[in-house]
This record gives C-alpha cells, structure tokens and sequence, in this order.
C-alpha cells in the first residue's frame, strides 16, 4: 500500500506540510486530530474533506482523533472570514455538538478494538476548569503577540482588508487551537494536526507552543482549500444554499445532483479528492470521459460514489432514479415509487395549490382540474387547447379530455403531479 503522505499527494491533498511528518508517519502508528467548530447541527460539504483527511489516516493504520470544538466553538475562527462569529449560547451549543458527533460516527470506526479505533474528543473537557490568569499565565507567556500578529488570518483583518477589524476574543481564537495541540500532544500522544490551507498559522501556533513548553517535535499537514473551476468557493448550490450531510436538512437527491451538476474540469479534480477509487480506476474513468464527454460519466459516477458515502445504498438508489425521472430516462413504476421526500425534493420550487381531498375522491374532470380548480392553466379553453394537443400528463402519464381526476390518482395519498409540455408542471396537494 502507498503512504499515507503519497495517497494525499495524487489525490491533490497537500498544501503544506512540516518537514519530518512523512518521516514520523512512516516510523510508528500515529495519533492525528482535526477540530470540527460547532457552527450548526450538522456538517455541511466544506467538512467532507477534514473527515477525509481523517479515513485515509485511519484507512493507512494510524489513530485518527477527531475534536469537537465545544469551547473554541464558543468564539469562532477568523481564519478566512471577513465577520465575526456569532457567539452561541449552552443549549444550541449542545444541539450543535450532539448533531456533529452522530455525523462523524458514520464515517468514522469508533467502535472497533484495533489499536488505531477513532477517538472524539471535546476542547471543552479540558478548556472548562481553567481560569483566564492560568491560561495568560501557563500559556500565553510562550507565545507573542508579535507572532500572533503575523499570522494571514489577523493581518487581513487588521490591515482594513475588512471594515469590521478582529475583536480580542477572535485574536485569542489560534492560541485556544494551539493549546489544544499541546494539551492533546501531552495527554494523548496526539503528534499529527491537519486542517485546510487556512488553518496553517493556528496549527503551527501548536507545534510552536509544543516546541517552547515541552522542547518537543510536533507535526502538521494541511489540504487546499477547494473551489470550483472559476475559484469561487466549493459547497453550495446554485441558488447559494448550504449543501448538508444531515438529509433532513439536503435530501439524498439534492445531494447526488450537486454533485451531478459539476463541470467536467471540477469532476476530474473532485473524484480524486472525495472518493476512495483506486487511482487506476480514477484514470480509467477520465480517460473514458474525455473520450464520450457528454455521457457525464465522470459526474454520473462522482454522485454516486459520494452520496453512497455519506447517505448509504438506499438513498443513492433512490436518487439515481429520481434523475432518471427528471430526464425522461425512467419507468412509470419508478415514478411512482418515489417516497414524499423524493418527490418534493424532485419537484422543489414547482408551483403547489392546497385542493379539498374530499373533492377529488368525487371526481374533478380534467378541464376543471387544469383551470378553475388547480390555476395551473388561465382558462378551461386553453386547458382544451392543451389537451388537443396531446401536452398534458398526469402524474407523467399522457391523458384526453375526458379524463377524470379521482382518488386513484393520488400519490402519497395526497400529491397529483400535472404537466403540461416537458418542462411545465404543477402539483396538487390534498388536504
């Protein structure tokens, strides 16, 4: 097997590194953490690679260690952020922290009896007990302001690059990580922090704080930062939304079709990064890509991968049906044994009436359904106009102007699908 080091290097997941880590990981198994800040009840895809990084440690033998950030997370990174953090209180602090650690339970192996099991830790465990004159008095001394301000985090912000400046709670934010470095460095054996490329000047703030109190060698990697083709940042969708891990928050469709939609530059570039193909079979695949582009299979086999990942057999197939649906490649059985999540999800943003379910167990002819009861159409002619046309579908089966809505038709046992065309749609949803 290749190193671990070698994995991250063609897999395009090495931005800096401190000489003498590849040295340490090759020399004995090693204890390498990453911190996670809980700034919402799940993760999103920006932590996908952190969580990463931390399975290909594990998956080369070493001890991965993953820090929930329940004290830092109280003040926020500056790191790459033009605002402060809101400051969070107790209860949604705790909401937040529950969420992140049932997320990295499912990438993660926790519960195994192999010497390099995944450990979760909290900053707060330690961080709780001690009191502002210790930590200015033990830890802070080692440590300059004039090496603070140095950082590229802090000088963007207190060169006016940003109106709002940096408050001294965000300044005290890369001595609070550095800490933790040396705390798990001392308590734990934890050698190795990686984080992205934004993150370097707070864990080099911990090998440094080691190297001062403890005249120890510690070690750190870091990752680029990703970002799309035109190098605006990678996570969210096209209309500017937070792309989950939770699937209650992004359905397993709106997952796997973000991943669907990426050009063919950012596909070549993200199946390396957030897969676990073999790099064989990665090559394989881009070569066969370039060859027949517009097959996407580059894309087709990045969503399917990911979502696989992160939501598991069940949804992905789900998903892969549903956008077979969504471009006409489908059976009726498909269609219609889509869950109400999906279909929503399927559906997002086409325009729904609440209609009396009492009403439609009677029976709405179709001319009614269209116009005066649904609005989905202006007007009973043109509704008639439609039909003769042969252009409307319900629930994407092709039917005349005798057709009656009834019952039957229900889907869910309250959604009716109407079409018009092969990009008009409404739905009816019955109450």
């Amino acid at each position: 097997m290749n190193s671990f080091i070698e994995e991250l290097t063609w897999r395009g997941l090495i931005h800096n590194v401190i000489p003498g880590t590849e040295e340490q990981l090759n020399k004995e198994m090693t204890l390498g953490y990453i911190g996670f800040d809980p700034t919402a009840d799940s993760l999103h895809i920006g932590s996908l690679v952190p969580i990463l990084l931390l399975v290909h440690l594990q998956r080369h033998g070493h001890k991965p260690v993953a820090l929930i950030g329940g004290s830092t997370g109280m003040i926020g990174d500056p790191s790459g952020k033009s605002n402060e953090r809101n400051l969070l209180n107790d209860e949604t602090l705790q909401k937040y922290l529950i969420g992140i650690k049932s997320q990295l339970a499912r990438f993660l192996d926790f519960d195994g009896n192999q010497p390099n099991s995944a450990v979760l830790v909290n900053n707060y465990d330690w961080m709780k007990n001690i009191s502002f004159l210790e930590f200015a008095r033990d830890i802070g001394k080692h440590i300059t302001v004039n090496y603070m301000m140095a950082k590229d985090s802090v000088k963007k912000r207190l060169n006016g690059e940003f109106q709002d400046g940096m408050s001294f709670t965000e300044f005290t934010y890369q001595l609070l990580q550095g800490f933790d470095f040396y705390y798990l460095f001392k308590e734990k054996g934890v050698k190795l922090q990686m984080g992205g490329s934004d993150q370097w000047g707070n864990l080099t703030t911990g090998t440094e704080l080691i190297r001062r109190k403890l005249s120890e060698e510690a070690f750190a990697l870091t990752c680029p930062l990703t970002t799309k083709a035109d190098g605006s940042k990678f996570g969210k969708s096209e209309g500017g939304e937070n792309i989950w891990l939770d699937i209650n928050k992004t359905s397993s469709f709106k997952f796997y079709q973000f991943w669907l939609n990426v050009a063919d530059i950012e596909a070549e570039k993200y199946i390396k990064i957030y897969t676990f193909l073999s790099k064989e079979t990665i090559e394989g695949l881009i070569n066969e890509h370039r060859a027949n582009p517009g097959s996407r299979l580059l894309q087709k086999k990045l969503a399917e991968e990911v979502t696989r990942w992160v939501h598991g057999n069940e949804e992905t197939e789900k998903a892969i049906k549903a956008s077979a649906i969504l471009f006409g490649k489908s059976t009726k059985e498909d269609f219609l044994s889509l869950d109400e999540s999906t279909f929503l999800s399927l559906f997002d943003g086409v325009p729904q009436k609440e209609v009396s379910l009492e009403e439609i167990k009677n029976g709405v002819p179709i001319l009614e359904a269209l116009s005066d009861f649904s609005g989905f159409l202006p007007s009973k002619g043109e509704a008639r106009r439609a039909l003769k046309e042969n252009s409307i579908s319900v629930n994407q089966d092709k039917i005349k102007e005798d057709f009656v809505i009834n019952s039957s038709n229900l889907l869910q046992g309250k959604y009716i699908l109407l079409q018009r065309g092969k990009k008009s749609y409404f739905i009816l949803k019955g109450i």
